[in-house]
């Protein structure tokens, strides 16, 4: 009857290893665009920006109904 032998220290390094990488994979997943993808991004909020600036009426003497 003969049982491995487990050294409980690298036993433990592994596992924190492991938990790194994993959470190393979620970072990639959630925060990791490229450039030109945040560029682009960037690019298109600019122009829904704009174009929904070129769509607002101005009141004729500048203010509210509700004043």
């Amino acid at each position: 009857m003969t049982g491995d032998v487990v050294n409980l220290r690298q036993f433990r390094k592994q596992k924190v290893r492991a938990d790194k990488d994993r959470q190393a994979e979620q970072n990639r997943i959630s925060f990791g665009r490229t450039k030109a993808e945040k560029s682009l991004t960037r690019a298109l909020n600019d122009k829904a920006e704009t174009q929904l600036d070129q769509s607002k009426r101005e009141k004729p003497d500048g203010k509210d109904k509700s004043d």
